[in-house]
């Protein structure tokens, strides 16, 4: 039981672990922290929901090392995160910048939550309206006849 247990924990704890191999490390421990925290606001291409550092992908080693590079050459969060957009396009970015090419993806959802709830409320008050809708006298006239045709036929 506990051998199992330690299996299933050890199992559960690798797949956390950040996939960044040794010769990937920075050797100054600052320079590789501010690597790690950028690395965790850019998205996989490949595996497209983890980070870089989480994934396996050769394409997302490749980024790692991008990445390592322009902070070994001094370059803030912004300017890394920027010269990843512009080879990889918006994508790239775990939360993506709101502009005018993202918008849908932002504004989206609430959009239609609007449009929807717009749709229901009309559709209730509508049928409401219907109910309480009083016949006009014509109407009136039409209703009578018909019933006492009725009454007439049975």
């Amino acid at each position: 039981m506990t051998k199992n247990l330690l299996l299933a924990l050890g199992f559960f704890l690798s797949s956390q672990t950040a996939a960044v191999e040794p010769d990937e490390v920075l050797d100054d421990p600052v320079l590789e922290a501010r690597a790690r925290a950028i690395s965790q606001d850019l998205r996989c291409v490949v595996c497209q929901n983890e980070t870089i550092d989480e994934s396996n992908a050769t394409l997302a080693k490749d980024m790692r090392r991008l990445v390592r590079q322009r902070v070994n050459a001094g370059d803030t969060k912004e300017q890394v995160l920027s010269y990843m957009v512009d080879r990889y396009g918006d994508f790239v970015l775990l939360r993506p910048r709101v502009n005018l090419q993202t918008a849908l993806l932002w504004f989206g959802p609430a959009i239609m939550m609007f449009l929807g709830g717009f749709a229901v409320l009309r559709v209730l008050l509508k049928s409401k309206r219907g109910q309480t809708e009083n016949l006009s006298a014509q109407e009136q006239g039409r209703l009578a006849k018909l019933l006492s045709d009725k009454r007439d036929i049975s």
